[in-house]
Protein backbone atom coordinates (compact mmCIF):
# COMPACT_ATOMS: atom_id res chain seq x y z
CA UNK A 1 0.00 0.00 0.00
CA UNK A 2 2.87 2.43 0.29
CA UNK A 3 3.69 4.44 -2.62
CA UNK A 4 7.74 5.30 -2.74
CA UNK A 5 9.20 8.26 -4.21
CA UNK A 6 12.18 8.54 -6.49
CA UNK A 7 14.00 9.36 -4.18
CA UNK A 8 12.23 7.09 -1.23
CA UNK A 9 13.03 3.62 -3.82
CA UNK A 10 16.94 4.63 -4.09
CA UNK A 11 16.93 4.13 -0.90
CA UNK A 12 15.23 1.42 -0.87
CA UNK A 13 17.43 -0.02 -3.30
CA UNK A 14 20.62 1.43 -1.14
CA UNK A 15 19.17 -0.31 2.34
CA UNK A 16 18.92 -3.85 0.29
CA UNK A 17 22.02 -4.15 -0.50
CA UNK A 18 23.37 -2.68 2.93
CA UNK A 19 21.32 -5.53 4.26
CA UNK A 20 23.36 -8.10 1.66
CA UNK A 21 21.53 -8.57 -1.15
CA UNK A 22 23.44 -8.07 -4.75
CA UNK A 23 22.50 -5.32 -7.40
CA UNK A 24 23.12 -8.29 -9.58
CA UNK A 25 20.03 -10.77 -7.83
CA UNK A 26 17.60 -8.05 -7.53
CA UNK A 27 18.35 -7.18 -11.38
CA UNK A 28 18.20 -10.62 -12.48
CA UNK A 29 14.98 -11.33 -9.93
CA UNK A 30 13.52 -7.71 -11.75
CA UNK A 31 14.39 -9.07 -15.62
CA UNK A 32 12.26 -12.04 -14.56
CA UNK A 33 9.48 -10.34 -13.24
CA UNK A 34 9.48 -8.27 -16.80
CA UNK A 35 9.91 -11.35 -18.51
CA UNK A 36 7.22 -13.21 -16.42
CA UNK A 37 4.45 -10.49 -17.54
CA UNK A 38 5.63 -10.36 -20.65
CA UNK A 39 5.60 -14.29 -21.26
CA UNK A 40 1.82 -14.09 -20.36
CA UNK A 41 0.76 -11.71 -23.19
CA UNK A 42 2.65 -13.11 -26.37
CA UNK A 43 1.55 -16.08 -27.91
CA UNK A 44 4.16 -18.99 -28.05
CA UNK A 45 7.29 -18.12 -30.41
CA UNK A 46 6.06 -14.38 -30.58
CA UNK A 47 8.79 -11.53 -32.01
CA UNK A 48 9.20 -9.23 -29.22
CA UNK A 49 11.66 -6.46 -29.37
CA UNK A 50 13.53 -5.22 -26.07
CA UNK A 51 14.45 -2.10 -26.20
CA UNK A 52 16.82 -0.88 -23.80
CA UNK A 53 18.71 2.49 -22.37
CA UNK A 54 22.15 2.82 -20.81
CA UNK A 55 21.35 2.44 -17.11
CA UNK A 56 20.28 -0.30 -14.76
CA UNK A 57 16.65 -0.24 -16.46
CA UNK A 58 18.62 -1.18 -19.82
CA UNK A 59 20.01 -3.89 -17.33
CA UNK A 60 16.61 -5.25 -16.77
CA UNK A 61 15.88 -5.39 -19.98
CA UNK A 62 18.71 -7.55 -20.83
CA UNK A 63 18.21 -9.95 -18.05
CA UNK A 64 14.24 -10.05 -19.76
CA UNK A 65 15.26 -10.54 -23.16
CA UNK A 66 17.79 -13.72 -22.45
CA UNK A 67 14.52 -14.99 -20.11
CA UNK A 68 12.09 -14.86 -23.01
CA UNK A 69 14.46 -16.12 -25.57
CA UNK A 70 14.67 -18.73 -23.15
CA UNK A 71 11.07 -19.16 -23.59
CA UNK A 72 11.03 -19.68 -26.99
CA UNK A 73 10.45 -16.23 -27.96
CA UNK A 74 12.45 -14.70 -31.26
CA UNK A 75 13.73 -11.79 -29.65
CA UNK A 76 15.32 -8.61 -30.55
CA UNK A 77 17.69 -6.14 -28.92
CA UNK A 78 17.59 -2.79 -29.86
CA UNK A 79 19.76 -0.12 -27.57
CA UNK A 80 20.21 3.34 -27.06
CA UNK A 81 23.63 3.34 -26.88
CA UNK A 82 26.46 0.28 -27.64
CA UNK A 83 25.83 -1.88 -24.55
CA UNK A 84 30.06 -2.45 -24.30
CA UNK A 85 29.46 1.13 -22.36
CA UNK A 86 27.00 -0.23 -19.73
CA UNK A 87 28.96 -0.60 -16.60
CA UNK A 88 28.27 -2.73 -13.04
CA UNK A 89 25.49 -5.16 -13.11
CA UNK A 90 23.58 -3.52 -16.44
CA UNK A 91 26.92 -3.98 -18.12
CA UNK A 92 26.98 -7.99 -16.80
CA UNK A 93 23.43 -8.23 -17.71
CA UNK A 94 24.37 -7.02 -21.05
CA UNK A 95 27.12 -9.37 -21.78
CA UNK A 96 25.18 -12.39 -20.93
CA UNK A 97 22.86 -11.52 -23.68
CA UNK A 98 24.43 -13.83 -26.56
CA UNK A 99 21.78 -12.53 -29.17
CA UNK A 100 22.23 -9.56 -31.60
CA UNK A 101 22.01 -5.81 -30.71
CA UNK A 102 20.71 -3.46 -32.99
CA UNK A 103 21.80 0.23 -31.67
CA UNK A 104 19.73 3.39 -32.68
CA UNK A 105 16.15 3.64 -33.72
CA UNK A 106 16.10 2.50 -37.49
CA UNK A 107 12.66 0.54 -37.28
CA UNK A 108 10.93 -1.64 -35.17
CA UNK A 109 8.47 -4.67 -36.12
CA UNK A 110 7.37 -7.31 -33.36
CA UNK A 111 4.22 -8.73 -32.27
CA UNK A 112 5.15 -7.25 -28.18
CA UNK A 113 7.24 -5.07 -27.11
CA UNK A 114 9.09 -4.20 -23.60
CA UNK A 115 10.48 -0.85 -23.03
CA UNK A 116 13.60 -0.60 -20.99
CA UNK A 117 14.74 2.33 -21.80
CA UNK A 118 14.41 4.82 -18.69
CA UNK A 119 12.87 4.37 -15.40
CA UNK A 120 10.87 6.78 -13.11
CA UNK A 121 14.46 8.22 -12.30
CA UNK A 122 14.45 10.52 -15.40
CA UNK A 123 13.82 14.01 -14.35
CA UNK A 124 14.04 15.90 -18.39
CA UNK A 125 11.72 15.16 -21.28
CA UNK A 126 13.20 13.25 -24.06
CA UNK A 127 14.43 14.19 -27.24
CA UNK A 128 16.77 13.25 -29.73
CA UNK A 129 17.67 8.99 -30.53
CA UNK A 130 15.33 8.43 -27.34
CA UNK A 131 12.20 10.44 -28.58
CA UNK A 132 12.47 8.65 -31.45
CA UNK A 133 12.68 4.98 -30.07
CA UNK A 134 9.78 6.33 -27.93
CA UNK A 135 7.82 7.30 -31.14
CA UNK A 136 8.50 3.95 -32.94
CA UNK A 137 7.33 2.11 -29.97
CA UNK A 138 4.04 3.81 -30.03
CA UNK A 139 3.63 3.29 -33.56
CA UNK A 140 4.36 -0.40 -33.86
CA UNK A 141 1.22 -0.88 -33.00
CA UNK A 142 2.03 -3.84 -30.53
CA UNK A 143 1.39 -4.21 -26.96
CA UNK A 144 4.17 -2.53 -24.25
CA UNK A 145 5.16 -3.51 -21.35
CA UNK A 146 7.19 -1.18 -19.44
CA UNK A 147 9.84 -1.63 -17.04
CA UNK A 148 9.34 0.59 -13.97
CA UNK A 149 7.26 2.99 -15.69
CA UNK A 150 6.83 4.25 -19.56
CA UNK A 151 9.67 5.94 -20.75
CA UNK A 152 9.51 9.59 -20.19
CA UNK A 153 6.93 9.71 -17.49
CA UNK A 154 7.96 11.57 -14.34
CA UNK A 155 7.39 8.76 -11.33
CA UNK A 156 6.98 11.31 -8.67
CA UNK A 157 4.47 13.52 -10.52
CA UNK A 158 2.76 11.40 -13.47
CA UNK A 159 3.34 14.26 -15.48
CA UNK A 160 4.26 13.51 -19.34
CA UNK A 161 6.66 16.26 -20.03
CA UNK A 162 7.93 14.89 -23.28
CA UNK A 163 7.65 12.01 -25.63
CA UNK A 164 6.21 9.07 -23.74
CA UNK A 165 6.00 5.14 -24.17
CA UNK A 166 2.30 3.91 -24.07
CA UNK A 167 2.05 1.12 -22.26
CA UNK A 168 -0.48 -1.50 -22.00
CA UNK A 169 1.04 -2.84 -18.67
CA UNK A 170 4.17 -1.56 -16.31
CA UNK A 171 6.08 -4.15 -13.97
CA UNK A 172 7.69 -2.40 -10.90
CA UNK A 173 9.32 -3.37 -7.91
CA UNK A 174 8.86 -3.44 -4.52
CA UNK A 175 6.04 -0.36 -4.53
CA UNK A 176 3.95 1.37 -6.68
CA UNK A 177 5.14 5.16 -7.29
CA UNK A 178 3.15 8.41 -7.02
CA UNK A 179 3.03 8.54 -10.92
CA UNK A 180 1.88 5.10 -11.42
CA UNK A 181 -1.25 6.61 -9.57
CA UNK A 182 -1.79 9.88 -10.66
CA UNK A 183 -3.29 11.19 -14.17
CA UNK A 184 -1.79 11.17 -16.93
CA UNK A 185 0.60 8.51 -16.05
CA UNK A 186 -2.51 6.08 -14.47
CA UNK A 187 -3.54 5.85 -18.15
CA UNK A 188 0.08 5.79 -19.77
CA UNK A 189 1.31 2.70 -17.61
CA UNK A 190 -1.71 0.51 -18.57
CA UNK A 191 -2.02 -2.14 -15.96
CA UNK A 192 0.71 -2.09 -13.43
CA UNK A 193 2.21 -5.09 -11.53
CA UNK A 194 3.95 -4.68 -8.48
CA UNK A 195 7.13 -7.49 -8.32
CA UNK A 196 8.58 -8.75 -5.15
CA UNK A 197 12.82 -8.49 -5.94
CA UNK A 198 13.84 -9.41 -2.65
CA UNK A 199 14.30 -6.15 -1.34
CA UNK A 200 12.87 -6.42 2.73
CA UNK A 201 10.18 -5.00 3.58
CA UNK A 202 11.51 -4.23 6.74
CA UNK A 203 13.52 -1.21 4.99
CA UNK A 204 9.88 0.37 4.90
CA UNK A 205 10.25 1.37 8.87
CA UNK A 206 13.38 3.22 7.98
CA UNK A 207 12.38 4.96 4.89
CA UNK A 208 8.74 6.13 7.29
CA UNK A 209 6.69 7.09 3.36
CA UNK A 210 4.48 9.85 4.15
CA UNK A 211 2.20 8.47 0.98
CA UNK A 212 0.00 5.48 -0.07
CA UNK A 213 -2.71 3.88 -1.91
CA UNK A 214 -5.96 4.08 -0.74
CA UNK A 215 -7.24 1.17 0.67
CA UNK A 216 -8.26 -0.03 4.03
CA UNK A 217 -4.99 -0.59 4.74
CA UNK A 218 -3.98 3.00 4.07
CA UNK A 219 -6.57 3.89 7.37
CA UNK A 220 -7.49 0.37 8.90
CA UNK A 221 -10.50 0.03 10.73
CA UNK A 222 -11.84 3.66 10.34
CA UNK A 223 -15.62 3.49 11.24
CA UNK A 224 -16.31 2.21 14.94
CA UNK A 225 -18.56 -0.65 15.07
CA UNK A 226 -21.63 0.20 17.05
CA UNK A 227 -21.58 -1.42 20.42
CA UNK A 228 -25.07 -3.70 21.00
CA UNK A 229 -26.14 -1.52 24.19
CA UNK A 230 -25.01 2.15 22.41
CA UNK A 231 -27.28 4.94 22.30
CA UNK A 232 -27.85 6.58 18.78
CA UNK A 233 -26.03 9.79 20.56
CA UNK A 234 -23.12 7.49 20.83
CA UNK A 235 -22.88 7.16 16.64
CA UNK A 236 -22.71 11.31 16.48
CA UNK A 237 -25.15 13.67 15.31
CA UNK A 238 -23.88 15.21 11.53
CA UNK A 239 -25.83 18.25 10.02
CA UNK A 240 -25.74 19.34 6.89
CA UNK A 241 -26.74 23.40 6.17
CA UNK A 242 -28.92 23.21 3.03
CA UNK A 243 -30.01 26.46 0.62
CA UNK A 244 -33.18 28.14 0.20
CA UNK A 245 -36.38 26.10 -1.18
CA UNK A 246 -35.08 25.70 -4.95
CA UNK A 247 -31.75 24.45 -4.10
CA UNK A 248 -32.00 21.84 -1.27
CA UNK A 249 -31.02 18.48 -3.71
CA UNK A 250 -27.40 18.67 -3.32
CA UNK A 251 -28.05 18.88 0.90
CA UNK A 252 -30.62 15.99 1.25
CA UNK A 253 -27.91 14.07 -0.66
CA UNK A 254 -25.14 15.01 1.77
CA UNK A 255 -27.43 13.90 4.57
CA UNK A 256 -28.11 10.94 3.17
CA UNK A 257 -24.82 10.06 2.87
CA UNK A 258 -24.50 10.84 6.39
CA UNK A 259 -26.75 8.77 7.39
CA UNK A 260 -26.08 5.17 5.80
CA UNK A 261 -22.39 6.15 6.37
CA UNK A 262 -23.33 5.31 10.09
CA UNK A 263 -23.77 8.34 11.71
CA UNK A 264 -26.35 7.68 14.38
CA UNK A 265 -28.70 11.09 13.74
CA UNK A 266 -28.50 13.22 10.90
CA UNK A 267 -30.41 17.06 10.63
CA UNK A 268 -30.48 19.17 7.30
CA UNK A 269 -30.58 22.69 8.95
CA UNK A 270 -32.51 24.85 6.15
CA UNK A 271 -33.95 28.27 6.02
CA UNK A 272 -37.87 29.16 6.82
CA UNK A 273 -38.77 28.64 3.49
CA UNK A 274 -37.23 25.51 2.61
CA UNK A 275 -38.64 23.55 5.38
CA UNK A 276 -41.46 22.16 3.30
CA UNK A 277 -39.63 21.06 0.58
CA UNK A 278 -36.79 19.06 2.67
CA UNK A 279 -39.35 17.86 5.20
CA UNK A 280 -41.57 16.55 1.99
CA UNK A 281 -38.28 14.43 1.17
CA UNK A 282 -36.93 12.77 4.53
CA UNK A 283 -38.23 10.50 6.80
CA UNK A 284 -35.44 9.34 9.07
CA UNK A 285 -33.61 12.53 8.57
CA UNK A 286 -34.83 15.27 10.27
CA UNK A 287 -35.35 19.00 9.84
CA UNK A 288 -34.10 21.98 11.79
CA UNK A 289 -35.48 25.61 9.92
CA UNK A 290 -33.48 28.25 11.10
CA UNK A 291 -33.68 32.04 9.88
CA UNK A 292 -30.61 33.37 7.84
CA UNK A 293 -27.06 33.73 8.96
CA UNK A 294 -27.62 34.62 12.37
CA UNK A 295 -29.75 31.33 13.09
CA UNK A 296 -26.26 29.38 12.73
CA UNK A 297 -25.63 29.86 16.14
CA UNK A 298 -29.09 28.26 17.27
CA UNK A 299 -28.24 24.95 14.81
CA UNK A 300 -24.74 25.03 17.01
CA UNK A 301 -26.43 25.22 20.16
CA UNK A 302 -27.01 21.50 21.08
CA UNK A 303 -23.63 20.39 21.56
CA UNK A 304 -24.45 16.68 20.73
CA UNK A 305 -23.98 17.71 16.89
CA UNK A 306 -20.34 17.54 16.47
CA UNK A 307 -19.87 17.22 12.63
CA UNK A 308 -21.63 20.03 10.15
CA UNK A 309 -21.38 20.22 6.14
CA UNK A 310 -21.92 23.33 4.55
CA UNK A 311 -21.91 24.46 0.67
CA UNK A 312 -23.35 21.63 -1.24
CA UNK A 313 -26.50 24.26 -2.85
CA UNK A 314 -26.21 27.03 0.11
CA UNK A 315 -25.08 29.73 -2.04
CA UNK A 316 -22.21 31.73 -3.23
CA UNK A 317 -22.02 35.37 -0.69
CA UNK A 318 -20.54 37.00 1.90
CA UNK A 319 -23.69 35.26 4.09
CA UNK A 320 -22.10 32.16 3.19
CA UNK A 321 -18.70 33.58 4.35
CA UNK A 322 -20.55 34.64 7.99
CA UNK A 323 -22.07 31.24 8.56
CA UNK A 324 -19.08 29.52 7.66
CA UNK A 325 -17.11 31.61 10.32
CA UNK A 326 -20.09 30.96 12.57
CA UNK A 327 -19.28 27.19 12.50
CA UNK A 328 -15.29 26.95 12.31
CA UNK A 329 -16.10 29.78 15.79
CA UNK A 330 -17.35 26.38 16.99
CA UNK A 331 -15.56 22.81 18.37
CA UNK A 332 -17.29 20.71 15.91
CA UNK A 333 -15.90 18.90 12.91
CA UNK A 334 -16.41 20.93 9.77
CA UNK A 335 -16.88 19.74 6.20
CA UNK A 336 -16.58 22.87 3.63
CA UNK A 337 -17.59 21.95 0.37
CA UNK A 338 -19.09 23.84 -3.20
CA UNK A 339 -20.34 26.83 -2.18
CA UNK A 340 -18.80 27.50 1.01
CA UNK A 341 -15.85 27.15 -0.87
CA UNK A 342 -15.97 29.24 -3.81
CA UNK A 343 -17.26 32.03 -1.07
CA UNK A 344 -14.11 33.51 -0.19
CA UNK A 345 -12.71 32.95 -3.53
CA UNK A 346 -11.59 36.41 -3.36
CA UNK A 347 -10.22 36.58 0.46
CA UNK A 348 -8.93 32.56 1.24
CA UNK A 349 -6.43 34.08 3.80
CA UNK A 350 -9.47 35.22 5.82
CA UNK A 351 -10.75 31.26 5.75
CA UNK A 352 -7.06 29.76 6.20
CA UNK A 353 -6.91 32.33 9.29
CA UNK A 354 -10.55 30.97 10.78
CA UNK A 355 -9.79 27.21 10.01
CA UNK A 356 -5.74 27.63 12.25
CA UNK A 357 -7.54 29.36 14.93
CA UNK A 358 -9.59 26.41 16.08
CA UNK A 359 -8.55 22.87 17.29
CA UNK A 360 -11.27 21.38 15.71
CA UNK A 361 -11.08 19.16 12.47
CA UNK A 362 -11.56 20.76 9.37
CA UNK A 363 -11.70 19.11 5.81
CA UNK A 364 -12.02 20.84 2.23
CA UNK A 365 -13.64 18.52 -0.70
CA UNK A 366 -12.76 21.19 -3.94
CA UNK A 367 -12.75 20.15 -7.59
CA UNK A 368 -10.19 21.07 -9.91
CA UNK A 369 -12.17 24.62 -10.49
CA UNK A 370 -12.81 25.09 -6.55
CA UNK A 371 -9.46 24.34 -5.84
CA UNK A 372 -8.36 26.58 -8.29
CA UNK A 373 -10.29 29.55 -6.63
CA UNK A 374 -8.42 29.12 -3.67
CA UNK A 375 -4.77 28.43 -4.28
CA UNK A 376 -2.75 30.02 -6.58
CA UNK A 377 -0.04 26.67 -6.43
CA UNK A 378 1.45 24.88 -9.58
CA UNK A 379 3.12 21.01 -9.70
CA UNK A 380 1.50 17.76 -9.89
CA UNK A 381 -1.82 16.65 -8.03
CA UNK A 382 0.05 15.61 -5.11
CA UNK A 383 2.18 18.30 -4.37
CA UNK A 384 -0.54 20.76 -4.88
CA UNK A 385 -2.78 18.90 -2.29
CA UNK A 386 0.26 18.79 -0.03
CA UNK A 387 0.84 22.34 0.00
CA UNK A 388 -2.93 23.66 0.11
CA UNK A 389 -3.09 21.24 3.15
CA UNK A 390 -0.19 22.76 4.87
CA UNK A 391 -1.80 26.54 3.59
CA UNK A 392 -5.02 26.11 4.61
CA UNK A 393 -4.56 24.11 7.93
CA UNK A 394 -7.29 21.64 6.99
CA UNK A 395 -7.29 17.80 5.56
CA UNK A 396 -7.62 18.66 1.85
CA UNK A 397 -9.76 16.19 -0.33
CA UNK A 398 -8.48 17.23 -3.60
CA UNK A 399 -11.48 15.33 -5.79
CA UNK A 400 -11.19 13.53 -9.61
CA UNK A 401 -10.36 10.02 -10.88
CA UNK A 402 -7.15 10.40 -8.83
CA UNK A 403 -8.59 12.01 -5.93
CA UNK A 404 -5.75 12.71 -3.42
CA UNK A 405 -6.29 13.62 0.15
CA UNK A 406 -3.79 14.88 2.42
CA UNK A 407 -3.12 16.85 5.62
CA UNK A 408 -0.94 19.35 7.10
CA UNK A 409 1.94 17.18 8.22
CA UNK A 410 2.91 15.82 4.72
CA UNK A 411 0.97 12.70 4.55
CA UNK A 412 -1.25 12.21 1.65
CA UNK A 413 -3.35 9.44 0.30
CA UNK A 414 -4.17 8.54 -3.33
CA UNK A 415 -7.04 7.26 -4.73
CA UNK A 416 -7.28 4.60 -7.73
CA UNK A 417 -10.40 3.09 -7.44
CA UNK A 418 -12.90 5.70 -8.82
CA UNK A 419 -15.03 4.16 -12.05
CA UNK A 420 -15.53 7.33 -14.72
CA UNK A 421 -19.52 6.94 -13.88
CA UNK A 422 -19.29 8.80 -10.86
CA UNK A 423 -18.81 12.08 -13.13
CA UNK A 424 -22.47 13.03 -12.65
CA UNK A 425 -24.47 15.52 -10.59
CA UNK A 426 -24.54 15.05 -6.66
CA UNK A 427 -22.04 12.66 -6.40
CA UNK A 428 -19.66 15.19 -5.00
CA UNK A 429 -22.33 16.14 -2.46
CA UNK A 430 -22.82 11.87 -1.62
CA UNK A 431 -18.75 12.19 -0.73
CA UNK A 432 -18.95 15.36 1.71
CA UNK A 433 -22.34 13.27 3.66
CA UNK A 434 -19.82 10.50 3.70
CA UNK A 435 -17.15 12.43 5.58
CA UNK A 436 -19.20 14.37 7.57
CA UNK A 437 -20.82 11.38 8.82
CA UNK A 438 -17.59 9.25 10.03
CA UNK A 439 -16.30 12.10 11.58
CA UNK A 440 -19.18 12.84 13.78
CA UNK A 441 -18.64 8.69 14.48
CA UNK A 442 -15.16 10.02 16.10
CA UNK A 443 -13.08 9.25 13.54
CA UNK A 444 -10.29 11.56 12.96
CA UNK A 445 -10.46 13.52 9.93
CA UNK A 446 -7.13 12.83 7.70
CA UNK A 447 -8.93 8.89 8.18
CA UNK A 448 -12.13 9.62 7.55
CA UNK A 449 -11.75 11.55 4.38
CA UNK A 450 -9.88 8.26 2.82
CA UNK A 451 -12.26 5.82 4.15
CA UNK A 452 -15.26 7.90 2.93
CA UNK A 453 -13.47 8.60 -0.92
CA UNK A 454 -12.79 4.57 -0.79
CA UNK A 455 -15.88 3.77 -0.26
CA UNK A 456 -17.37 5.98 -2.14
CA UNK A 457 -15.57 4.99 -4.87
CA UNK A 458 -16.33 0.85 -4.54
CA UNK A 459 -20.21 2.21 -3.99
CA UNK A 460 -19.83 3.43 -7.44
CA UNK A 461 -17.90 -0.04 -8.74
CA UNK A 462 -20.90 -1.90 -7.19
CA UNK A 463 -23.70 0.33 -9.22
CA UNK A 464 -21.84 0.43 -12.21
CA UNK A 465 -23.17 1.98 -15.77
CA UNK A 466 -26.04 4.15 -15.29
CA UNK A 467 -25.02 5.42 -11.87
CA UNK A 468 -26.97 8.30 -10.51
CA UNK A 469 -25.94 10.18 -7.00
CA UNK A 470 -28.65 8.89 -5.15
CA UNK A 471 -27.25 5.23 -5.65
CA UNK A 472 -24.59 5.52 -3.76
CA UNK A 473 -25.80 6.19 -0.14
CA UNK A 474 -27.72 3.22 -1.08
CA UNK A 475 -25.10 0.84 -2.32
CA UNK A 476 -22.37 1.99 0.30
CA UNK A 477 -24.12 -0.30 2.74
CA UNK A 478 -23.35 -3.34 0.94
CA UNK A 479 -19.83 -2.34 0.74
CA UNK A 480 -19.77 -1.74 4.66
CA UNK A 481 -21.12 -5.51 4.84
CA UNK A 482 -18.65 -7.01 2.63
CA UNK A 483 -15.39 -5.11 4.39
CA UNK A 484 -15.67 -6.00 7.97
CA UNK A 485 -11.99 -4.62 8.09
CA UNK A 486 -13.70 -0.99 7.82
CA UNK A 487 -14.99 -1.54 11.13
CA UNK A 488 -13.26 -0.52 14.16
CA UNK A 489 -13.51 -1.06 17.87
CA UNK A 490 -17.12 -0.15 19.15
CA UNK A 491 -18.11 3.24 20.05
CA UNK A 492 -18.33 3.99 23.60
CA UNK A 493 -20.95 1.99 24.97
CA UNK A 494 -24.14 4.55 26.24
CA UNK A 495 -27.43 3.90 27.16
CA UNK A 496 -29.74 1.91 25.08
CA UNK A 497 -32.01 3.06 22.89
CA UNK A 498 -32.59 4.21 19.10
Amino acid sequence: MELLTIEEMTRADSLAVEAGHEVRDLMERAGEAVARRTDSMARPRSRIAVVCGPGNNGGDGFVAARKLADRGHAVEVIALADPNGMEGAAGQAAADWTGTVKVGASGLAADLVVDAMFGAGLSRPLEGEPAKLVELVNQAGAPVVAVDVPSGLNGDTGAAEGPVVQASSTVTFFREKPGHLLYPGRALCGETVVAQIGIPPEVLAIIEPRFHVNNPDAWGDAIPLPAAVAHKYDRGHAVVFSGPAHSTGAARLAARGALRIGAGLVTVACPEDAVAVVAAHLTAIMVDPYAGPGGVAGVLADERRNAFAIGPGFGVGQETVGAVEELLASNAAVVLDADALTSFESQPGRLFARIGDRQAATVLTPHEGEFARLFDLEGSKLERALRAAEISGAVVVLKGPDTVVADPIGRALITDNAPPWLATAGSGDVLTGFITGVMAQGTQAFEAAGASVWLHGEAAREVGPGLIAEDLPEAVSDILRSRTDAFGPTHKSGRSGS
